[in-house]
């Protein structure tokens, strides 16, 4: 395939380098130096964007346009999701992940099991840490809040999450958004009661498995129509 990279940072030199082991070419690249246009993704067979918030949209609205599937890696505009999904046609294709390793994927379904298992019997209450790199604008993660969001659909007693430790709302599920140097990505779901006190744990060593997954990803979708996630690409 030819894929067009959207956004030409650590992730998209990352995805770069891991092209040409999976049989894959580089169809161009767009940064702040190179800006995207329908016209220049003419022959691109699937692109990837990594870019920043403020640009996702009409970079997703721009390769509708081209007729090329997306696969979208950047977080913190997800609050415009449903309503460009609401306008997507048929012949447009997209995937979404806050995250795209796979042992995070994992993570995404161990911790939703968990939050299920505990809930039956009371007593847990739930936090979350995550630790990023210092050039991360997001606060808290993409994956942090896929991670709320598990917890939240399988214990009823968190209505949302919070960045503030001070809060005093039993019903928010508190958050610990960290920055620090060179930090690829560090996630850990802690399930503390008067008994005991369960924590699962992700340490990204570097990008190589968000960069693979996003490939994968790029194959999965490539000659798809239609809105998908990571779990269609693990249970294809």
């Amino acid at each position: 395939m030819k894929i067009a990279l959207i956004g030409f940072g650590k992730m998209g030199q990352a995805i770069a380098e891991l092209l040409p082991a999976f049989g894959h070419e580089i169809h161009s690249t767009y940064s702040q130096k190179n800006t995207l246009t329908k016209e220049k993704l003419a022959g691109a067979d699937v692109a990837i964007e990594f870019s920043l918030p403020q640009l996702c949209v009409e970079n997703i609205k721009i390769c509708f346009e081209a007729g090329v599937p997306v696969v979208v890696g950047t977080t913190g505009w997800y609050d415009q999701y449903q309503e460009l999904v609401s306008k997507m046609t048929t012949d447009q294709a997209l995937l979404c992940a806050t995250n795209f390793s796979i042992g995070v994927q994992a993570l995404f379904h161990i911790n939703k099991e968990l939050a299920r298992i505990l809930n039956k019997f009371g007593g847990y209450e739930v936090s979350i840490q995550e630790i990023h790199h210092t050039a991360k604008l997001d606060k808290p993660s993409g994956t942090a809040i896929t991670l709320a969001e598990g917890v939240m659909h399988e214990m009823p007693q968190y209505s949302s999450w919070s960045l503030n430790p001070d809060s005093d709302e039993t019903n928010k599920l508190m958050i610990e958004a960290l920055r620090e140097p060179e930090v690829p990505g560090t996630h850990e779901v802690c399930y503390q009661s008067e008994i005991d006190t369960l924590k699962i744990l992700h340490i990204a060593h570097s990008r190589k498995g968000f960069a693979t997954g996003a490939i994968r990803a790029a194959e999965f979708l490539y000659n798809k129509k239609g809105v998908f996630t990571m779990s269609d690409v693990l249970n294809s």
